[in-house]
């Protein structure tokens, strides 16, 4: 094969306000300042196309976290995803946009309608992660006394994709006429109601916003649970996942792709992505150093907190920090992360304060630290290795490592042609090689 044909890596930029790593905000090259400023998110995406990244994400959360010491970092403060995305869509041409946005306490209609607007301001660079809301916070802000239980989540988000799916292909995609002279805005006969009935939902359509570019915009999923991978077989056609070794990469890998034919849908329909942070310098010791400093700005309290989050919300104070990750029942929270954290501790044997150190940047994505070279050598190993289709990149501190990614590692992929050299489309589906979903029009009932 040419190296032209070779497949190419995707990347993803995730890129949350001062950078990744929890104590990002209190380096001195990170811009918090900026935070609240839209400025400063249209140089991180413009950022991001010059290095021809194929997407921007932002995770999004429904409350102020109440763990221990949220005051002292800078998540779960910032703008809400699709408002933000579509005023970055203004400055960028190519770049697309994930934004995320819950089954658990959002409405069919209302976010079908936000994210197909998205993607006609964007010009076909809208996605959808696609997520459930466990946190106990989020369920106080929309009255519930505690988060819906996790098979419940699950089930109302299966129902919950179908309607928005349904919603955006109640318009087909010539109904939009404007025709002066016949008086036809619109083809009545090319739009028809959903009259959708279910187990949570009740919804007629048609929406009020003709069908997106992209047919639907891109559906993302992060889930690693065994109903979060059975959900994004199903439905999602980018996965994003926490998997901190090569091996279990590849069981992730081979596991969600096999199951795949069940639901009618090719191996390729799929781009699994997993998170990966990198500390990248032009020496070896920079790069390291990077690490270090970074390692000693976490305040002990911030790292405890961080990691009673990502154990499924148990309150690990009063634990002995340089003791074992004690036993804890299995969480309704984010069961995937809660393991995900017991195996890294038990597999390297680490004390909780090893391992608040250990997850601080990543939360227990992939850290690799070294040269352009050595990272490049970590990404094409797993990329042709079965562990991946591409990555989601964390970078540690905004901007300083986003432009330090593209500076170095960027070329190095280029140079071994696993990375392109331009867009090969104007839209994210087209720069991602996803089809477009089509929609048949049999014997619709017009909506006058």
């Amino acid at each position: 094969m040419a190296q032209s044909e070779r497949p190419a890596i995707r990347l993803g930029a995730f890129l949350p306000g001062a950078g990744q790593h929890i104590a990002a905000w209190r380096h001195p090259r990170s811009e918090i300042e900026g935070v609240l400023d839209v400025k400063y998110y249209e140089r991180l995406a413009q950022t991001a196309e010059r290095g021809l990244f194929d997407m921007f994400f932002l995770a999004d959360g429904l409350a102020v976290p109440t763990r221990i010491s949220a005051s002292k970092t800078a998540f779960g403060i910032g703008f809400e995803p699709v408002t933000l995305f579509a005023a970055l869509s203004q400055v960028t041409s190519h770049l697309g946009f994930v934004a995320t946005a819950s089954t658990t306490y959002e409405d069919p209609f209302l976010l079908a309608r936000k994210f197909a607007s998205l993607d006609h301001l964007s010009r076909g660079r809208a996605a959808w992660n696609l997520v459930t809301t466990e946190s106990a916070d989020a369920a106080a802000n929309f009255s519930y006394s505690t988060p819906p239980a996790h098979p419940e989540r699950y089930r109302r988000a299966e129902e919950f994709y179908d309607v928005v799916v349904g919603l955006w292909d109640t318009w087909a995609d010539d109904a939009l006429l404007r025709d002066r002279d016949a008086g036809d805005f619109y083809a009545a006969a090319r739009v028809r109601p959903l009259g959708h009935r279910g187990e949570h939902f009740r919804v007629d359509g048609p929406l009020n916003i003709p069908r997106p570019p992209q047919g639907h915009p891109v559906i993302v999923q992060a889930g690693s649970s065994e109903s979060g991978k059975e959900l994004a077989a199903r439905t999602a056609e980018v996965i994003f996942t926490a998997q901190s070794s090569f091996s279990d990469a590849q069981r992730f890998y081979a596991d969600v792709k096999g199951r795949l034919a069940k639901f009618g849908r090719s191996r390729d329909a799929l781009k699994i992505m997993p998170g990966v942070q990198p500390y990248v310098a032009r020496t070896e010791a920079e790069a390291r150093a990077k690490y270090k400093e970074l390692e000693e700005l976490i305040l002990p309290e911030v790292g405890l907190g961080l990691l009673s989050n990502l154990v499924g919300g148990f309150d690990l104070r009063g634990v002995d920090p340089d003791g074992p990750l004690p036993e804890l029942p299995q969480t309704n929270n984010n069961r995937s992360r809660q393991a995900l954290m017991y195996e890294i501790a038990r597999s390297e044997g680490y004390s909780l304060r090893q391992l608040w150190k250990a997850v601080a940047g990543a939360r227990g994505h992939w850290t690799i630290v070294g040269t352009p070279t050595q990272i490049a050598d970590h990404l094409q190993q797993w990329f042709e290795g079965g562990a991946a289709d591409g990555f989601n990149v964390m970078p540690p501190v905004l901007p300083r490592d986003l432009n330090d990614f593209i500076e170095l590692v960027v070329p190095e992929l280029q140079t071994r042609g696993l990375f392109r050299t331009r867009y090969e489309g104007t839209t994210l589906r087209e720069n991602l090689g996803l089809d477009r979903p089509s929609v048949t029009f049999a014997s619709p009932a017009a909506v006058a």
